[in-house]
């Protein structure tokens, strides 16, 4: 039987579930875990899609993701690819180690938003020592949302869900952790069928304000990066250059964010690399605007010179 086609907006707002097959754990050590949010922090760079919440569980892991017009499974396939490849090489295991391929729902409207990240983030109450304080859980969200830890990877927009309770941080970290330890919900069907009532008025779904256009030519991404970094254009097309290897990965990053391109794709269009290669330099893009302040602004910076 056919796979029912994913349901996709390009403003959506997705509740993302991946499990590891039932003989396997997902994460084994916390440094897995850990390892998890540094990719999807990669990915961010590369994407420009928001985490509004998340837990990583042992054998599992619940995202709330605003795509931000980038498509939902590029985002997961990546991500989760590249984590297999980590797992499979550091334990000496082959074949899958996630089932089937993820879940995702779209999230419509504000009960349900903070209906689902109440269920996300009481998952460790299922942990041994996280029974009565699910806060606590170093691989939750939820303690950066009361405050409690930095976000060491900055990957959360925690501001979205706490303006619904209330515009004050202080009242809204409160009134957010009365209304997770008053949930009740034990499944996602139980979140479904929540009555929440809103103190305040800001009862109407909010879609973010802009969406991230992946429709730009491929032709002035190129022409930017030539002038950005006053190179020969041809430069671009030569293989194994090594001074230009932090530049083809930021031209690379910038085809992946904006013109939705695979890596598939960019073989194509650069011609004489492959697939895996082309993966190894957005890498190297995505750490080398991550590292030099000069060049962090590179996506912003072609979005005011090239923006619809």
């Amino acid at each position: 039987m056919p796979r029912t086609a994913r349901k996709k907006e390009e403003s959506g707002i997705y509740h993302v579930m991946a499990r590891s097959i039932s003989e396997i754990l997902l994460f084994k050590t916390e440094d897995d875990k850990k390892k998890y949010l540094m990719i999807i922090k990669e990915y961010q760079k590369i994407f420009n899609f928001v985490i509004y919440a998340y837990c990583i569980m042992d054998n599992h892991v619940h995202l709330i993701i605003y795509s931000n017009g980038a498509d939902i499974s590029k985002i997961m396939h990546c991500i989760n690819f590249k984590y297999a490849m980590y797992f499979n090489k550091k334990y000496d295991r082959h074949g899958h180690l996630f089932q089937d391929r993820f879940k995702s729902k779209v999230v419509n409207d504000d009960r349900y938003l903070i209906a689902l990240s109440a269920y996300i983030h009481n998952n460790p109450v299922d942990v041994n020592g996280y029974e009565n304080n699910p806060e606590s859980y170093r691989y939750s969200s939820l303690g950066l949302y009361l405050g409690l830890r930095k976000d060491e990877f900055n990957i959360v927009n925690k501001k979205f869900i706490l303006d619904i309770f209330d515009e004050d941080k202080n009242k809204a970290k409160r009134r957010y952790f009365e209304f997770i330890t008053k949930s009740t919900a034990s499944n996602l069907e139980d979140v479904e069928n929540m009555n929440i009532e809103f103190d305040n008025d800001k009862s109407e779904y909010r879609s973010e304000k802009t969406i991230l256009i992946r429709n730009y030519k491929i032709e002035d991404i190129i022409q930017y990066v030539v002038d950005k970094f006053a190179i020969k254009k041809s430069l671009i097309y030569i293989k194994c250059q090594r001074k230009t290897t932090k530049i083809k990965g930021a031209l690379i990053l910038l085809l992946r964010n904006l013109c939705n391109m695979s890596c598939k794709d960019i073989c194509s269009t650069l011609g004489n690399i492959t697939s895996s290669r082309v993966s190894k330099l957005c890498s190297i893009g995505v750490e080398f605007i991550s590292n030099d302040d000069k060049y962090s602004d590179i996506v912003d910076g072609f979005l005011k010179c090239y923006s619809h």
